[in-house]
C-alpha cells in the first residue's frame, strides 16, 4: 500500500558528510512513524533512528547519537536523513521504514524492526579512510 524510496547514498570520506531521503508513495506516511535502519556485512539489520508522526519525539542509536539528524516534511511525505561526520563504521546499506500502524500516540517511535511493516530498497552508504 505504501511504498519507500530512498535515495542519497553514496561515497564519502571519513569526516564528510551525506543526506539521505526517503519518498514515500500510495498514501501519506503522515501517520507513520518513520525509521531509519542500516545493515553492514555480515551484521543484522540495526535500528539508527526513528521519528514519530508529529515530528517531535525522535531517538537515535548511541552510535550516532550527535551525529545523524532525522527529520519529516509531512506536507512532502518524506523523511531525510543528515548524516555528518561519518566514519568508516557507517558503511553499511540504510533502508527507511514506515511503522504498521498508523496515527498511534505522537510519541509512538519505536526502535525495533518487528513494528516496521514497509521498507525500501534501500541506499549503499560507503566512507573510506
Amino acid at each position: 500500500q505504501v511504498q519507500l524510496v530512498e535515495s542519497g547514498g553514496g561515497l564519502v570520506q571519513a569526516g564528510g558528510s551525506l543526506r539521505l531521503s526517503c519518498t514515500a508513495s500510495g498514501r501519506t506516511v503522515t501517520g507513520n512513524a518513520m525509521g531509519w535502519f542500516r545493515q553492514a556485512p555480515g551484521k543484522e539489520r540495526e535500528f539508527v533512528t526513528v521519528i514519530g508522526r508529529g515530528g517531535d519525539k525522535t531517538d537515535y542509536a548511541d552510535s550516532v547519537r550527535g551525529r545523524f539528524t532525522i527529520s519529516r516534511d509531512n506536507v512532502k511525505n518524506t523523511v531525510s536523513l543528515q548524516m555528518n561526520g561519518l566514519r568508516p563504521e557507517d558503511t553499511a546499506v540504510y533502508y527507511c521504514a514506515a511503522t504498521r500502524l498508523a496515527y498511534v500516540s505522537r510519541a509512538y517511535a519505536p526502535v525495533s524492526s518487528d513494528e516496521y511493516g514497509y521498507w525500501g530498497q534501500g541506499t549503499q552508504v560507503t566512507v573510506t579512510s
